[in-house]
């Protein structure tokens, strides 16, 4: 077995992927005996419990990427002996065994999470080039300075060229396959009528890479252009509060809100109205260059000197002398007189992560006992111990730390078992979790190990708990019901529980608590979409919002900001509210697909991401930051930030 490296099993030898995949295969189970002192993992100690060692080296990898349809060991040693599990019809099979639809293949987008479902597929869209992976990205990503693509085939070493390359595009070209030694930079076998920075061949596909300076961008149908063709920025991060074009124009005339439906947002004291739904910042005017497409910004009174009695600040235009007002404040009705802004009601992005104290042009953030205000003025910190998330992950529980990410398994269930929506205790320290298989919420204590089944007959999406008055509740979205038992009860045959919402519930989904306020919230996935509120005895029940929902499939409280966030699988979206339905916000992200939890700590959002089997945070106020937090070959499914009692 050895010469053929693979596995004893008995009097045959199996692939070594087979050990500890949860079906027993030699006699007596042998290959699933995975302890610290099993033989499977005795023979390659040298990698640590929780990864292999490739076969003749000292590279190792971790379990989870065992027969993930993607060579980690140089020969492939990881992919051989795999077992072969098919995707139902109308579905494709990623490269990390994900099922997928198949029209999703070669659609732009990375389903699988893997970027499999886009690997060899027909040229990206305009505006963006293919990473060597198969993901495609946008063509200002390449060389600037931050690794876009997984295998950092948009930051080769030819980036080290002239600042004047950097706002450039990479075009492709087929080179001379003759060309060995991997991928080279040359300076041949590029169009003459170019200005090149910088090209290489990659001579597994012949293809000659060159950057190129280019005038203008052509952008997907998902990003627009911004003003000085530079550059592309998606349609969630226009008018969001933040300049992500260099100079600024998608935040051009996104100061109000526009009351009428279809009418373009008032520009700014310090802009000026070019054209139909475009401002011009006033320091373009009357320079003696052209920058409005008709030409507006010149010409006409721009000779005439500015002599209004503006209480701030005076700038010339066509139409004659204008007012403006400095950062902070607006152009009052009269046309010369500065009011004062008050971000705080505003809410304009970048503002504060928990309160909020306006002053004469300006405002600062404060933070509640417990937190520090960090270096940026905006971001409110825990102080004391690390902050941790728990996470579900098939049958495990994992405890996930945020500053330093080091994960320590929890609870770990029977193979068979997935645990799936799950609260925490802070004050017996115990896990409660929902069962499907057995159809049964169950417990165990995290201090002495002792299990435990509080209640059967259950089938729900969502448990949580309440510490204060040691009650645990829950949502049957089949029966339309919220229902509640005892922390303390125990399961004699007969179900202990209280029905404490009913009637016309519509599909009630998923459900979080405010114990010290005595306050549930839920939301409802039926045919009439909402977010509902009442006391926890069922009574004062009263709707937050039922407009602009498609499915709210995770919830989640933001106490030191007083607010509730949502992640809408339907419309792919995350909103959130005042606890008294006001304030509501909605961010359009690409990425929320398939959420099923979601938590927020800090300045962060977290939610489980199904589709691609992985734990995401986004920037909670601007939806932007994206990160894959945590990624197992397992299914993620409940999220909670342990907090509450001490």
């Amino acid at each position: 077995c050895a010469e053929r490296r693979q596995a004893a099993c008995g009097a045959r030898c199996v692939p070594v992927p087979w050990l500890c995949d949860g079906a027993p295969q030699c006699p007596g189970g042998a290959d699933e005996r995975c302890g610290p002192r099993a033989s499977p993992r005795a023979s390659r100690p040298v990698c640590g419990a929780k990864k292999v060692q490739c076969p003749g080296t000292h590279h190792c990898i971790p379990r989870w990427e065992l027969c993930d349809r993607h060579r980690d060991c140089e020969d492939g040693w990881d992919e051989e002996g795999c077992p072969l599990q098919p995707c139902l019809p109308g579905q494709w099979q990623c490269r990390n065994r994900l099922c997928v639809m198949r029209r999703w293949k070669c659609d732009g987008v990375d389903h699988c999470g893997d970027s499999s479902d886009e690997d060899v597929c027909a040229p990206c869209p305009p505006g963006m080039v293919r990473c060597d992976e198969g993901k495609c990205i946008l063509e200002a990503l390449m060389c600037d300075g931050e690794d876009d693509c997984l295998d950092g085939t948009d930051e080769p070493s030819t980036c080290e060229g002239p600042a004047s390359c950097k706002l450039s595009r990479w075009s492709r070209a087929r080179g001379d396959p003759r060309l060995g030694g991997g991928a080279v930079a040359v300076a041949a076998h590029v169009p003459a009528a170019r200005s090149v920075c910088s090209a290489r061949v990659d001579t597994r596909s012949g293809d000659l890479y060159w950057l190129a300076a280019a005038p203008r961008l052509s952008c997907p149908r998902t990003h627009v252009l911004c003003r000085d063709g530079t550059e592309c920025v998606a349609h969630e991060y226009v008018c969001d509060g933040e300049k992500d074009c260099a100079d600024g124009s998608d935040e051009d005339g996104c100061a109000q809100l526009c009351d009428i439906p279809g009418q373009p947002a008032p520009c700014q004291s310090h802009e000026y109205p070019c054209g139909p739904g475009t401002c011009l910042n006033s320091s373009l005017l009357c320079n003696g260059h052209r920058d409005c497409a008709d030409g507006s910004d010149e010409g006409g009174n721009c000779s005439v000197p500015c002599r209004q009695p503006c209480s701030h600040l005076c700038y010339p235009s066509p139409q004659g002398p204008r007012c403006q007002c400095t950062l902070g404040y607006r152009l009052a009705e009269d046309g010369v007189s500065c009011v004062d802004v008050d971000e705080c009601k505003e809410q304009r992005q970048g503002g504060c992560s928990q309160t909020c104290l306006n002053a004469p042009g300006s405002y600062s953030c404060g933070c509640l006992p417990g937190y520090l205000l960090e270096p940026d003025g905006h971001v409110c910190k825990l102080t004391g111990p690390e902050p941790t998330l728990l996470v579900a992950v098939q049958s495990e529980v994992l405890s996930y730390g945020l500053r330093s990410g080091h994960e320590e398994v929890l609870l770990a269930a029977d193979k068979e078992r997935v645990i799936f929506s799950f609260d925490y205790d802070p004050v017996e320290r115990k896990i409660f979790w929902m069962d499907l298989g057995t159809e049964s919420i169950r417990w165990q204590s995290l201090d002495s190990g002792k299990k435990g089944t509080l209640v059967k007959g259950v089938r729900s999406d969502c448990i949580a708990v309440d510490w204060v008055g040691r009650n645990l509740y829950w949502t049957d979205g089949a029966a339309g019901r919220v229902l509640a038992t005892r922390l303390g009860a125990a399961w004699r045959g007969v179900p202990e529980h209280t029905v404490v919402l009913d009637g016309d519930l519509d599909r009630p989904h998923s459900l979080v608590l405010q114990p010290l306020a005595g306050l549930l919230y839920w939301s409802e996935v039926g045919s009439h979409p909402r977010l509902m509120e009442a006391t926890m005895d069922g009574s004062r029940r009263r709707t937050l919002l039922q407009r602009g929902l498609g499915w709210p499939t995770a919830l989640a409280l933001d106490l030191p900001a007083w607010r509730i966030f949502w992640l809408d699988e339907k419309l792919g979206s995350l909103g959130s509210a005042r606890l008294d339905g006001t304030g509501v916000k909605v961010l359009r992200l690409g990425w929320v697909r398939s959420p099923f939890a979601a938590a927020v700590c800090e300045g962060q959002l977290y939610w489980s991401e199904r589709s691609t089997w992985a734990l995401q945070r986004v920037d909670k106020a601007t939806g932007k930051n994206r990160t894959v937090v945590l990624k197992r070959r397992g299914q993620p499914h409940g999220l909670q930030v342990p907090g509450g009692a001490p």
